[in-house]
């Protein structure tokens, strides 16, 4: 190692103390009853005679999301039908993912296109031979009708960012009131996600004579397919 990447190492090392360090000393002196200022109680501006769900699907549907209900054996179906209904020709997924190979077993086998590279190698397929992308959703924000996404290496952002489709599964069980209750629902605390996204309908800008128009970059169609609970949903 030369003595400047020595140097550099060792000045990282430094910074990296310093930052555990200040948030060691910020956890131990903030009790977490003094958060409550900073955070907006949920029931502020919603509708508590409907259900959580139906409160993401219409929060949802409102940003131009469109939202197909399914059951645990009726999801794959829904998604097969959904593609092709809209011609979809090609079809992107990760690898690895925990849809992966449902989709490989499905009707769909023929049209897909097998993300297990790195992005550099195909980076040519994705901008200009695929017509979408799944990916499943760790969550779901009641709220604002969000999706909570954690891209991986068995699941790239980019199947979410490039394609102009974007199928998104996700699990009814796995919906949250707010942002705020999915961080501690799902414990982030310990063990904080690198890279959580927060996805609320297609792509959309207001940059242009502060005009909100959907679909100028990324996906310009978000489908949704909620998998409801077979207990009977969520309150």
């Amino acid at each position: 190692m030369s003595a400047v990447s020595a140097e550099s190492h060792r000045a990282r090392r430094a910074i990296f103390q310093r930052l555990r360090h200040g948030a060691s000393a910020r956890n131990a002196a903030t009790p977490a009853g003094d958060q409550a200022p900073y955070i907006t109680p949920w029931q502020d501006g919603a509708d508590l005679s409907v259900s959580r769900t139906t409160r993401f699907i219409d929060n949802a549907r409102n940003w131009q999301a469109e939202v197909v209900e399914a059951t645990p054996d009726t999801w794959l179906q829904c998604v097969v039908d959904l593609i092709a209904e809209r011609e979809l020709q090609s079809v992107a997924a990760g690898r690895d993912s925990a849809i992966s190979e449902a989709l490989a077993g499905s009707a769909l086998a023929d049209r897909m296109y097998w993300l297990d590279g790195a992005i550099e190698t195909c980076r040519e397929t994705l901008f200009n031979g695929i017509d979408a992308g799944i990916t499943t959703a760790t969550g779901g924000v009641a709220q604002t009708g969000s999706l909570l996404l954690q891209p991986t290496v068995a699941e790239p952002r980019v199947l979410s960012l490039i394609p102009p489709v974007h199928v998104a599964v996700v699990h009814e069980s796995t919906l949250h009131e707010t942002l705020h209750d999915a961080m501690r629902e799902q414990r982030w605390v310990e063990a904080m996600p690198s890279n959580m996204l927060m996805v609320t309908g297609p792509t959309k800008t207001a940059d242009i004579q502060r005009m909100l128009v959907y679909g100028v970059h990324g996906p310009r169609a978000l489908i949704v397919v909620l998998i409801r609970d077979a207990a009977g949903g969520v309150a």
